[in-house]
């Protein structure tokens, strides 16, 4: 074994498990609950995050931040998700967490003076425009289009799926500045002519609606509709033209925060099961003594041990500035698999319990089905370590 593997968090990475431990532990189930089903933005925890320093862990310390990489990211939102509060409690705080960085690594220094530090105290909420009704995961067919008008872009569109849109002030949007028609046309890619702002949310011009959905309510899914929404220039990241290799940079350490949470959800839904099973006496014995009940729970704790080894790997390599492609899109499928399995076997583990609300792990369930799908589906995932890692066809 070489000497390069080592397997133990260091002495901060532990400090900061424990101490994220300890702060969400002050939310209980019953804040989660409430906060879900009256489908409010869970603020009280977003703020005592915000306070504890921990939203600006991987900004740069010139701006405010931590100046951490993508392994105590994961540790953070791990540790959130384990709480009890599962993707209500990730995703009310994910895109502060990581999703900036295509404003770190490519914004102007206005740009990440005049935002960074208010991400880090809590002050700026901001959403995430990529995804639209016609295009889903296939990005380049996204229409949404800026049109150059002196000192502005003026943008019209439709996005979908968008977290929080309802809570923030501004959004880092994505569209085109050239169709893709005339990007094939002049011989280029159709991944060209994107371009990437980080502007207001105007709401004359930006009309905001909920979608409905099976889970997670405490953290709004929105459709937005733009209309006429004049953009500055100075709120354009980078280049014209060259978005999408901007949002690239983001998507490896997403999987990995996405398969952090779903970890957590796993970790936390089998914690309860096993608690459950020690307490509960069906024929004068405790559940958890029957091998029926039993052998699916350690089946989830090998599963969710081994989901983690590949996530451990993933982060190792990006924050060693490592190709991680295949680890990340790995982990987030295998972390996804395991989380709901677990959570799924909680809920069997507890019987008819586990479907009413009290014991909570029918939020778990829903909750962790989500990372199936989002922000990229497990079928997707094989496709791309079918054609870019094992060498077949690309079957899309």
């Amino acid at each position: 074994m070489s000497a390069g593997m080592n397997f133990e968090l260091t002495e901060d990475q532990q400090l900061i498990r424990k101490s994220v431990a300890e702060l969400a532990s002050r939310f209980d189930d019953h804040y989660w609950m409430e906060k879900d089903q009256a489908h409010e933005f869970p603020t009280e925890f977003y703020d005592a995050i915000a306070a504890g320093g921990w939203l600006g862990m991987t900004i740069p310390e010139e701006y405010g931040g931590h100046g951490l990489g993508i392994t105590e990211a994961t540790i953070l939102a791990e540790e959130v998700a384990r709480s009890g509060g599962a993707m209500n409690a990730a995703s009310s705080i994910h895109m502060s967490i990581f999703g900036m960085q295509p404003v770190v690594v490519f914004g102007s220094e206005e740009m990440k003076k005049a935002t960074l530090p208010r991400i880090v105290d809590g002050d700026l909420h901001v959403c995430f425009g990529v995804t639209e009704p016609g295009a889903g995961l296939d990005t380049s067919r996204i229409t949404t289009f800026a049109k150059r008008d002196g000192d502005h872009y003026v943008v019209n569109g439709r996005k979908v799926w968008i977290s929080k849109a309802l809570e923030s002030e501004k959004i880092l949007l994505l569209t085109r500045t050239e169709s893709r028609d005339d990007v094939q046309k002049r011989g280029g890619k159709p991944t060209e002519g994107l371009t990437l702002f980080l502007t207001d949310i105007d709401r004359d011009h930006v009309d905001i609606r909920p979608i409905r959905k099976m889970g997670r309510n405490a953290v709004s899914s929105n459709e937005v509709f733009i209309d006429d929404l004049r953009v500055p220039v100075c709120d354009r990241i980078g280049d014209e033209g060259k978005g999408f290799s901007y949002i690239l940079h983001g998507l490896n350490p997403e999987r990995m925060l996405i398969a952090a949470e779903a970890l957590g959800i796993g970790r936390v839904a089998l914690d309860r099961a096993v608690k459950y099973a020690n307490e509960r006496v069906v024929f004068d014995r405790p559940i958890g003594m029957n091998q029926g009940i039993q052998f699916p729970l350690a089946d989830s704790l090998a599963r969710l041990d081994a989901a983690e080894l590949i996530l451990r790997k993933a982060t190792w390599l990006y924050d060693n500035g490592k190709p991680c492609g295949r680890e990340a899109n790995m982990a987030k499928y295998l972390c996804a698999d395991a989380g709901f399995s677990a959570a799924d076997r909680a809920l069997q583990t507890h019987g008819g319990m586990g479907y009413s609300e009290e014991y909570h792990i029918s939020r778990f369930f829903r909750e962790s089905r989500l990372m199936k799908i989002a922000p990229v589906s497990q079928e997707m995932i094989l496709n791309f370590l079918a054609a870019n890692v094992l060498g077949l066809p690309k079957s899309y």
